[in-house]
């Protein structure tokens, strides 16, 4: 009821100003539509026609705009909805391919794919079942799909890198590490697995340029550090395979530079006796090796010590090197292994004894003491003692146990049990040797047949 008074009072109203409006203008008003066509009115009527074609258009443009905007939030639900559900679709394949559960993980993900076939990361995890069901082509092909789809995304090209890589098709895997590098000069991730591909497949030199590069753009710390020594490697072996070329004085000069900056680098250190040794500069090969196993103990420098003096027939200067050592520094257990296999050789036994046996006395213990051991008892006649030697070298105990190796990870003992101490397997404890043992066939002499008794 009150809206209909107000409807009326509102009629009343306007019928009132009308009528004022059209009483103050009793003019009349032509509008012409074209040149032959016109309308004339009154100008009252004709403002009140303005006033409704105005309402008109404003009204019918803000439906219009309503309805748009309706659709679109309409529209845009049913997408939301839909992307959730594909999401839910995804993860649930994510899942399933997380806890080995490939066929499944498989069915997952090929639905929401085939329900949204621009998703990249759905190729992605389709990429990583195929890998997983070790069919590497099925999933570089998806990842080529993926490419199509976003020819420059990083995850992808990196993805296929790797499965290249892991494929054994170092050379498509570089290509791609290449790509990668076409767009991103900088990108020290692919840099560095191009890098490494190279020193896989030992090509040192360019596996050096690009270590300049990544060294050129690391920021100062700890990782810039471990640039640095991989640089010094990747130096190391372009000047060993100048040696190898018979390019002496290059690796000469590279070898000195690399101990300069880091004194511990042995391999730098024996590559350059080595050097000094091939350019027939023994003298100073010497000086290398023994400055060498002075600074850093490590007995790659005494076993180019032993080859170099013996190949000149001078081992007692090597003799005269050692026992100089000994005085410096009479507990270097390593020296007293070395000089005693060198007194051995040299059939100075008493003195290997000496000191094998104080290698022996101080807690070392491995195969090739016993064996020495072994031998100097030999040459002194002690047979009992050289077997009791023998015996330790070679693990034999007075039982001749036979031992026992886990079937499932090879750890081995002396003892049998249900149950493999290290892997936790059951019943895996068998002979080292028995699959070589089943495998063998006995083979039996052929049987002499008594005269007179073969059948005709």
């Amino acid at each position: 009821m009150i809206l209909i008074a107000v409807l009326v009072l509102a009629f009343i109203l306007f019928a009132v100003g009308f009528l004022y409006f059209w009483g103050i203008n009793p003019g009349d008003m032509t509008i012409f539509l074209t040149t032959d066509l016109s309308y004339t009115l009154p100008s009252a009527i004709m403002l009140i026609c303005v006033l409704l074609i105005g309402l008109l258009l404003g009204n019918g443009i803000h439906f219009l705009s309503a309805f748009i905007y309706s659709f679109r939030n309409w529209k845009g639900g049913r997408l939301l909805k839909k992307a959730e559900e594909i999401e839910a679709i995804y993860r649930s394949g994510v899942g399933r391919l997380l806890s080995g559960d490939m066929k499944q993980a498989r069915a997952l993900l090929k639905k929401a794919l085939d329900r949204d076939p621009q998703r990249i990361d759905c190729y992605l995890a389709l990429a990583s079942v195929a890998l997983q069901e070790g069919n590497p082509q099925e999933g570089i092909d998806l990842l080529k799909k993926a490419l199509k789809i976003e020819p420059k995304g990083l995850e992808v090209l990196f993805k296929l890198a790797l499965t290249y890589e892991e494929s054994g098709r170092r050379e498509e895997a570089m290509a791609v590490y290449k790509e990668l590098l076409d767009g991103d000069v900088n990108n020290r991730k692919a840099m560095r697995a191009l890098r490494d591909i190279q020193m896989d497949l030992g090509n040192w030199q360019d596996a050096l340029e690009l270590q300049k590069k990544i060294l050129k753009i690391s920021k100062s710390g700890s990782k810039a550090d471990i640039e640095k020594q991989i640089l010094l490697q990747l130096r190391y072996e372009v000047a060993r395979n100048e040696l190898e070329n018979g390019k002496q004085d290059q690796a000469i000069e590279v070898c000195r530079d690399i101990i300069k900056r880091n004194v511990s680098f042995t391999p730098a250190r024996v590559t350059l006796g080595d050097a000094y040794r091939q350019a027939g500069r023994d003298a100073d090969a010497i000086r290398v090796y023994q400055d060498g196993y002075k600074a850093l103990k490590r007995s790659v420098f005494l076993a180019r010590l032993e080859d170099l003096y013996i190949d000149a027939e001078d081992p007692a200067a090597l003799l005269a090197f050692y026992r100089s050592q000994m005085q410096v520094d009479s507990e270097d257990l390593l020296l007293k292994l070395y000089l005693g296999r060198l007194c051995l050789r040299l059939e100075m036994v008493d003195e290997a004894m000496q000191h094998l046996t104080d290698l022996e006395s101080s807690g070392v213990d491995f195969s090739k003491l016993h064996l020495l051991l072994a031998e100097a008892q030999r040459r002194r006649n002690n047979i009992e003692e050289a077997v009791v030697e023998y015996q330790k070298a070679l693990r034999i105990d007075g039982y001749l146990f036979l031992g026992f190796v886990c079937e499932n990870c090879g750890a081995k003992f002396t003892e049998w049990s249900s149950r493999c101490p290290e892997c936790k397997t059951w019943d895996s404890l068998v002979l080292p040797e028995r699959k070589q043992i089943q495998d063998a066939k006995l083979i039996e002499e052929p049987k002499m047949i008594p005269h007179g008794s073969r059948e005709s």
